[in-house]
């Protein structure tokens, strides 16, 4: 037990550059309450005490601003940073060294039974304000922008942002500083960069054959197009 604060209290350290002293991040850090909240109500859910289970976490809800049914499962090293407004369901499962910024979902789309929550794979950081919502994993070493809706599987080392969210792969390896969840790739504008290129190109084509440009800079209205 001792060695799993010790290393919770590490990850703080590994994560978040304003931490000064373990007595600062035991005594002040949100993140480190709910989690060490969530596993004694853990272990009294998995033996069937789900009441006294509840009651802790709703204390540590009220105490943290942190709701972590008592249900789910959490891997090691995980990181909640200051976590207000953080919501993760009854069946969500979390991996390994995953960083979990302000205002997260992790819940479901109904009232399905079973597995209704999402996984979320190892080396995994989620954006503040990101909503993952469904029983579906996300995978490894993945990047969820701020604010992204995520309602569908998510490949390896990929990142996704937008509503809905939008999967931008990088030659299946993660994309710059993990923790620099601001710089994502935004899908829609590099598809609008690809068609004014396109349309750059086809103007130089018609100005090389030697064909007259009948739609000169400025005059684009809504007759050009064929919608």
């Amino acid at each position: 037990m001792l060695r799993q604060f010790r290393s919770d209290v590490r990850t703080v350290f590994e994560n978040d550059p304003a931490a000064r002293s373990r007595f600062e991040v035991v005594f002040t850090y949100s993140g480190v309450h709910a989690i060490w909240a969530h596993r004694l109500a853990h272990g009294l859910y998995k033996r069937r005490w789900f009441t006294l289970a509840r009651v802790i976490s709703q204390i540590s809800r009220f105490m943290t601003g942190i709701e972590i049914h008592p249900g789910a499962r959490i891997g090691q090293r995980l990181f909640i940073d200051h976590g207000m407004g953080v919501v993760i369901g009854e069946t969500c499962e979390i991996g390994d060294d995953v960083v979990i910024y302000q205002g997260v979902t992790l819940g479901g789309t109904g009232k399905e039974k079973g597995k209704r929550h999402p996984t979320i794979g190892n080396n995994v950081v989620i954006g503040s304000g990101a909503k993952v919502l469904g029983s579906f994993t996300v995978g490894d070493n993945s990047n969820i922008g701020s604010n992204a809706v995520v309602l569908r599987e998510v490949p390896d080392n990929c990142t996704v942002v937008g509503n809905p969210g939008r999967v931008v792969k990088r030659n299946g390896e993660r994309v710059g500083d993990r923790l620099d969840h601001k710089q994502l790739p935004d899908p829609v504008i590099e598809i609008l960069k690809s068609m004014k290129k396109e349309i750059e190109d086809l103007k130089k084509e018609l100005r090389d054959k030697g064909k007259p440009n009948t739609i000169e800079e400025g005059e684009w209205t809504d007759d050009h197009f064929d919608i």
